[in-house]
Formats: structure tokens, sequence, C-alpha cells
């Protein structure tokens, strides 16, 4: 390629510019500081930040979530689009390149030489062959309003806005293998208190019928016990299917079958299995949750929208050359004599479009309306989760305080009263109420015990957690 041409393609190249509006980040439209006073309890308003240290600590648990961000299917979807994604902004990026052809040529053709009058030549032929190689460039646009480079930032933050997103899909996984984890514990809980109650009652039955056929007891005794034994038989029955059904979500979720020595026999296994994520004492922590950090990256997409939009709207210059040898002899080919070149600019400017170009910015100004509010919708979304959890964490304790005094109660009193019913004390309807009164409790004690470490889950969601594939950290965001 000439040298003049070199030259003016690489001062075109410097002298591009942008036609971008300056983006600056919309002010969060939330409190900067957490709710305080009530539920609010300012133990969760510490200094650290929520992935400052690890939420899941069960080592079992902690395998069933590598397991599934290695083989969720929705997930391989997710990660499928970040390389759709990156594979765009490739494309865009090479379109601030000259786009260079090589080509070669070999011709022959033989043509007669015609009989000439008087010098007693006769008719012959003559071959004639030639060669040639070049290099060209094919219209390659001087970006001098910025609208390709416009073009690929916007790829670019599409692209990081895709990565942003798939990290989302990471968080919600974890966070849907934890508590799909956690219901399994707690559901196979439930089945072994049913059991407790339906053996408990079966003994009572028995116990009651041979009072029955003593002339103790009358025949409502025997009824009503039968009545509790098929109520916990039945509980049984649903509860068995239901820990089924929860294997069944574990194994969707993880995408292959689950060792059973991953899950959990009781709620109490895992009392410890999540810590409390820290909520940081700034609702600024909520800019770095996956879906605003996708949110920004799409904002910053629709801005950089604009400046192409409006680069639409100008003059574009491209410039074709060619370089190369001709020759019509290949030992001559590579030579200065058979040295030729070709290159010119060309201007194109769309100056009547009916109105198209105006209307392009004005869509282009609208999307960055529309990403805007998306992105402010889901910093308020992120706050109203993590306040909502805190305000949860704040009381749930308290709960769980008044319900072990319930189930230590319903306990003692189930004691005394089939104590007192077999001394012939009491009759057996007083037994019948503590026995369903204990059985109630003990399944009220197994749903606060999965409350609170599923509101653990939700405010290590909610604060947006760490990154579970410990992925190198998208890049920072331009000033």
């Amino acid at each position: 390629m000439s040298r003049p041409l070199l030259i003016l393609l690489a001062a075109a190249s410097t002298a591009a510019c942008t036609m971008e509006p300056r983006y600056v980040r919309p002010d969060a439209p939330v409190p900067t500081q957490w709710p305080t006073g009530g539920p609010y309890v300012t133990a969760a308003a510490t200094a650290a930040p929520a992935a400052a240290n690890p939420v899941i600590v069960d080592p079992r648990l902690q395998r069933l979530a590598a397991q599934a961000l290695e083989n969720n299917r929705n997930l391989r979807v997710a990660l499928a689009n970040i390389e759709v994604s990156r594979a765009q902004y490739r494309i865009q990026r090479a379109a601030l390149l000259p786009e260079l052809t090589a080509s070669g040529r070999y011709t022959a053709s033989r043509r007669s030489i015609a009989n000439v009058s008087g010098t007693g030549a006769t008719g012959a032929e003559r071959d004639n062959e030639s060669y040639s190689v070049q290099v060209a460039v094919n219209a390659f646009e001087i970006d001098l309003f910025g609208r390709v480079r416009s073009s690929t930032r916007a790829d670019l933050n599409r692209y990081l806005a895709t990565e942003a997103g798939a990290r989302a899909t990471r968080l919600t996984l974890v966070g849907d293998i934890a508590e799909a984890w956690l219901n399994h514990a707690a559901d196979s809980s439930l089945l072994k208190i049913a059991q407790d109650t339906a053996a408990n009652a079966q003994r009572n039955v028995e116990l009651t019928r041979a009072r029955l056929e003593g002339g103790v007891a009358p025949r409502t005794d025997l009824r009503q016990a039968e009545t509790v034994m098929a109520t916990a038989q039945a509980d049984v029955a649903r509860l068995r299917s239901v820990v089924a059904q929860d294997v069944n979500a574990l194994q969707l979720l993880s995408g292959a079958p689950v060792d059973p020595a991953l899950l959990a026999g009781s709620i109490d296994e895992v009392a410890n299995a999540i810590a409390l994520p820290a909520a940081g004492l700034s609702s600024a922590v909520l800019l770095n949750r996956p879906d605003v950090i996708q949110a920004e990256y799409s904002l910053r997409a629709a801005n950089a929208e604009i400046g192409a939009a409006r680069a639409a709207l100008f003059p574009t210059v491209s410039i074709t050359g060619a370089a190369g040898y001709a020759s019509e002899a290949l030992s001559s080919l590579i030579s200065n004599r058979a040295f030729n070149s070709s290159y010119g600019p060309a201007v194109t400017w769309p100056f009547f479009r009916g109105g198209a170009g105006l209307a392009a910015l004005d869509a282009s100004q609208a999307q960055k309306a529309a990403a805007v509010a998306t992105y402010e919708r889901a910093i308020q979304a992120a706050f109203r989760e993590t306040a909502d959890a805190l305000a949860r964490n704040g009381t749930i304790e308290d709960q769980a305080a008044a319900v072990r005094l319930r189930l230590d109660a319903a306990a003692d009193t189930y004691r005394l009263a089939e104590a007192r019913y077999r001394g012939g004390v009491d009759p057996f309807l007083a037994s019948l109420d503590a026995q369903r009164t204990l059985y109630s409790a003990r399944q009220t004690q197994v749903a606060i015990q999965l409350e609170t470490a599923i509101n653990r889950i939700d405010l290590y969601r909610a604060l947006g957690g760490g990154d579970p594939l410990d992925m190198a950290p998208l890049p920072p965001f331009e000033p």
C-alpha cells in the first residue's frame, strides 16, 4: 500500500471524535442509609460488606451449589448468551479497522495473427500470459464523527450487561439451591414429627380400645383417638410425597442426580448452615448487585447509541484503495516497473431521508430515558428487598423465642395431661387437646427455623452476595 494512503488512514483514525452525550450516573432514588428503629435492629447495620465472608458455610450445601453452577441448564443459557454478546462486540469492533483483501490472478490467451499482404507471412498464433497480485482496502469508513466508535461502545456495554445478567442468574441459582435444600431439611423434620405423632396416636388408640372393652372409657374417646391418628397418618403420606418432590427440585436446580449424603435429615442439622450477611452502613452497596450493574451497563449502551444516531446525520467519508503488481512474465512480477496502485476517498451524505435520521435520534433518546427508569427501578427494588429482609431479621428472633416457649409449655402440658388421664384424674379430651397442641407447636418450631434460615438467604440475595464462581471482576465503569 502506498505511503500517502497509509498517512491518510492514520491521520483520519486519530481525528475521530464522538458525539455521545457525557454519561452521568443517575442519583439512586433511595435513602442513603437503611431504615432504623422499630423492627430494624442496629446489629444489622455493621461495617462489613455482604460479600466479606461466606454466607453458605455447610460443606454439603457448598458442594450442591458447585454442582448446580456446573450443570444447571438455565445458567448454561446465560453463559451462552455471554458468548453471543462477546462475538457481536468483536464484530462491531472490527469495523474500526480497515478490511484488507488479497487477490492474485493468472490469465492466458491465444491470439491469431492475420496474413499481411506483401510480406509473405502466413497465419500464425501468439500466446499471451499475465500475472497480478494486489492488496485492497474496501470502502474503509473514516470515523470522523464517531459513529462506529459509539456503536462499538454500545455493543461493549451490552456485552458487559449480559455478563452481569449471568452473574445475577448465578446468584439466584445459589439462593434457590439453598432454599430448596433447607425446604428438604424442614420437610424431613415435619415427616419425622408426623411419624412420631402417628405412632403415639396408634398407642393411644390401642389403649383406649382396651379401656373401652373393659368398660372404663366411652366409645367417643376411641373415635377421638382414631381422629388424631388418622390426621397424623395422612400427614405422613403427604409429607413423604413432599420430601420426594424436594429431592426432584434439587435435582432440577443442580442439573444432575443429588447424592443422598449431601441432604440434611432434619432442620436442626442446618441451624448454622447459613451465616447472617452483614448489610453495611450505607445503601450504596446495592450498586454492586449484579442486576443493578446490568441495568447500568444497558443505560450506558443506550447513551452510546445516541452518539451513533447523531453521527449518522453527518457525511460519511470512506476510502477505497488497492496496490499490487502486474506483469506478463512471472519472473518480473515483483519489480518496481510492475507496481501499480490506486486509491481515493468517497463522501456520502444522506441529506434528505424524509426525517428518518432525526426519528432514529429521537428513538435513541427515548430508549435512554427508558433505560434510566429501568436502572432506577432496579435500585428501588433492591432497596425494598434488603429493607424487607432486615426488618424480618430484626423481629424473627423474638418470634423464635416465643415459639420455643410455646413448644416447651405444650410438651409439659401433654406430659401432665397424659399422666392425669392415665391416673383417672382428667378426661381423655384433655390429653387429646394437649397432644394436638404439641403436634402444632412442633410444626411451628420447624417453620420458624426454616424461615430464619431462608431470611438469611433472602438478605444474601438482596445485597448481591458474592460471586459464587470466583469469576474475574467486571471492568470498572468509565468516567
